[in-house]
């Protein structure tokens, strides 16, 4: 059995980035499906903290984050008001004054890229957040850093582009040409895109893309407890491991009022149930930065899988699969990302001249890497 028309594009999986290259074809004029196993807008997207930040681990991310950055910036006057985007800012604590020179570096790296920051000293550090403890050493404020409601944005995105989606429908294989699902029945299209994030590797067999486990949890609603992102700077040492699990202050404020907390990293827990262990590791790493979060009531918390690669990079562009593309591989980072993978991998399917260089991204670069191990 197949599907009764033929599509230009079949995309597998109605995550953010998926529903970012669905809205990006759609936009070039192509014949769109979109095959979900699930819901739209689950899975990994479900449990993104939804923060639209520039990150600078290397060029290549900085090229990527600040891109997608302005991208999310023009699309703000098309978004619905459920979709919760907010310019809160970013703010990187430094705890002492080693990593108060990691301010500066950061200060200085973006400034000469022309994204704007302001180091805040101790005092004005307490100043733009009353409720973090005394004793921090500053901290680096991002102010076009922004947050948003990721489930929803992913539903607008499918939305705005038009095309067909077909949830609740698992896939057994993709080739070049088709999607061959569950029950055996396929569905035909000129490229299919691989954007399953954390299980894009059992569609794709080989891809260096693993699973990294995470916890979220969220507070009632207490307006004007927090105002900005926080993030410590301790976050990038412990982001850095490839392997090894972490917990780090990573908080944020929601419109509604809620302080969304993070966050974990786990590699090798395949189970989505809730660690207690963990969470109590997070959260008690969040109070030892703000102590009144000891006193807030949470109601919720929840797992999710985020896709992994070993040089902290997505895989944006064709697989080793004749017809097959993939967007996955973003981490941490597929939220904020998302818009520019769209553009980047639409570009080279239709032979486009991107914005930035797609090559850092290419999935070929870790073919290579296994090659000469």
């Amino acid at each position: 059995m197949t599907l009764s028309r033929a599509f230009d594009i079949a995309i597998v999986g109605a995550g953010i980035v998926g529903a970012a290259c669905a809205a990006e074809f759609a936009r070039a004029g192509m014949r769109v499906v979109v095959i979900e196993r699930d819901v739209i807008g689950g899975g990994a997207t479900a449990a993104g903290m939804g923060h639209i930040v520039v990150m600078d681990d290397s060029e290549a991310q900085f090229a990527l984050t600040s891109y997608s950055q302005r991208l999310w910036r023009d699309l703000v006057p098309q978004l619905t008001p459920d979709g919760e985007y907010e310019s809160a800012g970013t703010i990187w604590v430094a705890a002492d004054d080693e990593e108060m020179r990691e301010v500066q570096r950061k200060h200085e790296f973006y400034g000469g890229r022309g994204i704007p920051t302001e180091i805040l000293e101790a005092k004005a550090l307490i100043e733009a957040e009353p409720n973090l403890r005394a004793g921090l050493a500053g901290g680096l404020l991002v102010p076009n850093d922004a947050v948003l409601y990721p489930p929803v944005a992913a539903t607008f995105l499918l939305r705005s582009a038009g095309c067909e989606v077909m949830t609740g429908k698992s896939v057994a294989r993709i080739e070049g040409g088709r999607v061959v699902l569950g029950d055996g029945s396929f569905v035909s299209a000129g490229t299919v895109v691989n954007a399953t994030g954390s299980l894009s590797s059992e569609l794709s067999a080989g891809l260096a893309v693993t699973p990294r486990k995470g916890h979220l949890v969220i507070t009632e609603r207490y307006p004007s407890f927090i105002h900005h992102q926080l993030v410590e700077l301790g976050y990038l040492k412990s982001a850095h491991s490839v392997s090894a699990d972490s917990v780090a202050f990573n908080v944020q404020p929601r419109q509604t009022g809620q302080v969304l907390i993070g966050s974990s990293r786990q590699y090798g827990a395949l189970d989505s149930s809730v660690n207690p262990h963990i969470v109590t590791a997070m959260l008690l790493r969040a109070v030892e930065y703000m102590p009144q979060l000891a006193k807030l009531k949470t109601i919720r918390t929840w797992t999710g899988f985020r896709a992994a690669t070993p040089d902290k990079l997505p895989l944006i562009g064709p697989s080793e699969t004749p017809g097959v593309y993939l967007a996955t591989g973003h981490e941490g980072l597929g939220i904020t990302t998302s818009l520019a993978t769209a553009k980047l991998l639409v570009d080279q399917v239709l032979g486009r001249t991107p914005e930035i260089p797609f090559e850092p991204y290419l999935p070929s670069r870790l073919a290579k890497v296994r090659s000469h191990a």
